[in-house]
């Protein structure tokens, strides 16, 4: 459910929703249908040339919306990659949730990537922080900081600490997350998706090895970004 300034810019269930994955996601198929449907009228009533624009956007909205199943990993100090897209940044940072030294991770999801965010290690949801905020480019280290965010903290089975944080992008507009303080989740487990262009940070223990470099592309489960110390 919703509530406050969250209303309009993030959505809540109660439940895991860890269904099965589809081809499309499921946030999507709105999206998909609406656009299908205009393209589908214009090229009927006016002819395909003038319908060729909107054939080109149900093309974009049906990519955007792809939700295929991943590999995952099940090393038990792996920490796996919530979201598709390259690696902006690594560095050690104070967890502006937990006030603790760390390593930050951040990946930066464009508008050509898969949007479904992913559990990145086995444990349960301990917190969950909802902050207002702006729209700049989520590629911008001030966006962890400054962007509309969504923030859980994650308590592995061995007690390791890992802060997860969904930011929206210059124009994402809604963030949504499925998962509710005192959930058990599974690394690989699908809790939320971010609406064309954003971000995912990872607040990860002092001590984490990174597994990528700056710039690497990665892939939601299938991808080791960290070990655990």
């Amino acid at each position: 459910m919703c509530g406050g300034p969250a209303f309009f810019h993030i959505g809540y269930a109660m439940s895991n929703n860890n269904y099965p994955h589809p081809i499309l996601a499921r946030e999507g198929w709105p999206f998909i249908a609406i656009t299908l449907v205009v393209a589908l009228v214009i090229n009927t009533s006016a002819g395909f040339a003038w319908a060729l624009p909107f054939w080109i956007l149900f093309a974009f909205v049906v990519q955007f919306f792809r939700d295929p199943a991943r590999p995952i990993p099940q090393g038990a100090k792996d920490v796996l990659s919530p979201a598709d897209g390259r690696i902006v940044a690594i560095e050690p940072v104070r967890d502006p949730y937990l006030d603790r030294d760390c390593v930050k991770i951040s990946v930066f999801m464009n508008v050509f990537n898969v949007h479904s965010n992913r559990i990145p290690v086995d444990g349960e949801v301990r917190q969950r922080w909802y902050n207002a905020g702006r729209f700049v480019n989520a590629a911008l280290d001030k966006a962890s900081v400054e962007n509309e965010r969504n923030a859980l903290h994650l308590v592995t089975r061995d007690g390791q600490d890992v802060t997860c944080v969904q930011v929206a992008g210059l124009v994402a507009r809604r963030i949504l997350c499925y998962v509710d303080p005192g959930a058990k989740v599974a690394r690989g487990q699908r809790y939320g998706f971010i609406r064309f262009g954003s971000r995912v940070d990872l607040y990860l223990p002092p001590g984490t090895r990174a597994r990528v470099t700056i710039g690497d592309k990665v892939s939601a489960s299938s991808t080791i970004l960290a070990e655990l110390p």
